[in-house]
């Protein structure tokens, strides 16, 4: 299977973004140098900020995690033609090439996951939640939330359990969250959160224009409450920012941005105007940091951004958002 997706900046540089699950299928000519055993793809809006090691759950979801890890460690995997790494960040136009071999082939045909995958270990799974996807069992009739759908991901390797999620967000709210895969990883993330916190930044689209930066420090339920903000882009019907909450208040972001007078768009709740065909708000969960408590190690974990937040974004800079999507990756 091969195509070509249209370079950045032109004209149809959003309009292949909307299925999703295909893009990371697409093959392109293999860059000079490389041989006829390399399988290559070119990054698009669907996985600009994603782990190599994301890129390759979702793209081998059938494979084992040791396999995927042992892909990067063997040098297997290449960015660019360079080695890299499982935590390494793939950017817009970045190529990816995998070592083609009879195992890789079979697990190419197999059916990805139907949800996104940000990181995985022994102790938790980070997805990519959908905006409008409840995390839990709400007023539904059926299994339609991410615990439940991700408990049912497991299962089909032959993991059964409860999954517990270590972060929260809203239903309307797209972006990374973690859940913990066990009672005993459930409290050593717990106490993680407890003692040290989780370092957040949103990615949110407000109503009208917002100062340049600010802080936002209104209680909230008679707590102290500090949110901080950079505006990134200003359009005519509204700015996106680059969003930090230093303390995690119900719906801190989105209160805080309503008593700004600039609340978050489609957030009807809290004032923001509605958003046909979003089912959630502007509002994304775009980088998770944490200490993992069971290895020492630093993770950043990167959700790239649903497909109706780009095209919003791609309204709100009249089409040439590739140099603002190109600013994620480096912000502090």
């Amino acid at each position: 299977m091969s195509s070509r997706l249209p370079p950045p900046g032109s004209d149809g540089f959003f309009s292949g973004m909307m299925d999703r699950r295909s893009v990371i299928d697409i093959a392109l000519s293999l860059p000079s140098g490389y041989t006829a055993a390399m399988i290559t793809y070119r990054i698009t809006t669907a996985d600009h900020c994603r782990r190599v090691e994301s890129f390759l759950q979702n793209l081998l979801p059938a494979a084992p995690i040791s396999y995927l890890k042992k892909l990067v460690r063997s040098g297997h995997l290449a960015v660019n033609g360079a080695v890299s790494f499982p935590d390494t960040i793939l950017r817009l136009d970045d190529t990816v090439s995998i070592k083609e071999s009879a195992r890789t082939h079979t697990l190419l045909t197999g059916k990805r996951p139907e949800l996104d995958i940000l990181f995985e270990d022994q102790w938790i799974i980070a997805f990519n939640k959908e905006p409008g996807l409840p995390v839990h069992r709400a007023a539904e009739v059926d299994d339609h939330n991410l615990v439940e759908l991700g408990a049912k991901l497991l299962a089909n390797r032959g993991i059964e359990g409860k999954l517990r999620p270590v972060n929260r967000l809203d239903r309307g709210t797209s972006g990374a969250i973690i859940m913990a895969k066990s009672p005993t990883a459930a409290g050593m993330f717990g106490r993680m959160v407890k003692e040290e916190g989780l370092g957040k930044l949103y990615l949110a689209i407000a109503t009208g224009k917002l100062p340049e930066e600010g802080t936002i420090t209104a209680p909230l339920d008679g707590k102290e409450s500090e949110t901080r903000y950079r505006v990134l882009f200003r359009g005519e019907f509204g700015s996106l920012a680059a969003v930090y909450p230093l303390t995690g208040r119900m719906h801190q972001i989105r209160q805080h941005f309503r008593l700004s007078g600039h609340p978050i768009m489609g957030d009807k709740r809290y004032g923001g105007p509605p958003l046909p065909g979003l089912p959630g708000h502007a509002l994304h969960s775009f980088r998770t940091i944490l200490t993992h408590p069971g290895t020492g190690q630093k993770l950043h974990i990167f959700a790239p951004l649903p497909e109706q937040l780009l095209a919003l974004i791609a309204r709100l800079t009249g089409m040439n958002a590739s140099p603002v999507l190109r600013s994620f990756p480096d912000l502090p």
